[in-house]
């Protein structure tokens, strides 16, 4: 009778041993498998944070290089107009060629100041100031106050630069102007500038005109240049290394603009000789 006691509790005995084997063996199993989903997991999340990063920089990446070629392009063609001009009339019209080297310089000035305050931006001083040399010297001069984006509140004096360097421009106002969002406003600007400067850079005289309507629900701004015609028209000199200048990034990059709004943008030549540039930018897109 003990002996079978005993036989049956050995037996039990030896039963919770192995349940207990057992169970361990699972719960080491399954801390190795929650061990490698927390590492696998986290691989995973380092990985999309590396791409949201890399994303990140491309993205801030082609925002400066929109920035600096609307800097760029837009005052060192004035430069190349005017100084152009300046060479043709330097003997017969002294007058008429300082004041085409005066526009020279101020383009110059405006783009250096553009980009002291960009690249402010983007490596300020300790003091988070923007400092701007001395005119006339080498020295660090008082610091320069960081100025708003230009918006269409700057449209007449883009409008007055361009006509001085030898393009004619007319602005038409249409709809109830109101306050646009900056960035609105600042991809308007720079649809007009972008288009002028290449009216002026590759047009064949003639003038060019600038419509801002202000819609219910949209911005419309449309910029026309006139030129030869492509149907009856005399052909247009070929002057390819000229025309290779920019490589469309401006166009391409003002398209990118109006797509974060939304909107959409056409470029293109018309038939009737010139080029036009017209986009639609919503404005109660949430």
């Amino acid at each position: 009778m003990w002996n079978g006691e005993t036989n049956a509790l050995i037996a039990a005995l030896g039963v919770a041993c192995a349940a207990v084997v057992w169970l361990a063996a699972a719960l080491w199993r399954m801390r190795r498998r929650w061990q490698a989903a927390v590492g696998e997991r986290g691989w995973l999340l380092e990985r999309e944070r590396e791409s949201a990063a890399q994303a990140a920089i491309a993205a801030e990446r082609d925002r400066i290089a929109r920035e600096l070629h609307d800097i760029v392009s837009h005052n060192v063609s004035l430069m190349v107009v005017q100084a152009g001009a300046a060479r043709e009339v330097l003997g017969t019209m002294p007058d008429e060629a300082a004041s085409a080297l005066r526009a020279v310089e101020d383009a110059g000035r405006g783009a250096m100041t553009d980009l002291r305050h960009l690249l402010g931006l983007l490596a300020p001083s300790p003091s988070g100031e923007d400092a701007e040399y001395e005119e006339g010297g080498d020295d660090v001069g008082s610091p320069v106050e960081l100025a708003p984006q230009p918006g269409l509140d700057r449209l007449g004096s883009l409008v007055d630069r361009i006509s001085f360097a030898g393009l004619p421009v007319e602005v038409r106002m249409s709809g109830e102007p109101r306050p646009l969002p900056q960035g609105i406003d600042v991809t308007a600007y720079r649809i007009v500038q972008e288009a002028l400067t290449n009216a002026l850079r590759h047009g064949d005289g003639g003038k060019a005109e600038v419509t801002v309507r202000y819609a219910d629900h949209a911005l419309r701004v449309e910029v026309l240049n006139t030129g030869p015609s492509v149907l009856t028209g005399e052909p247009r000199p070929r002057t390819a290394p000229r025309q290779r200048q920019g490589a469309g990034r401006g166009l391409l990059g003002l398209r990118e603009r109006v797509a974060v709004y939304g909107g959409d943008l056409d470029a293109r030549r018309r038939l009737g000789g010139g080029y036009r540039v017209r986009a639609r930018i919503p404005l109660n897109r949430p």
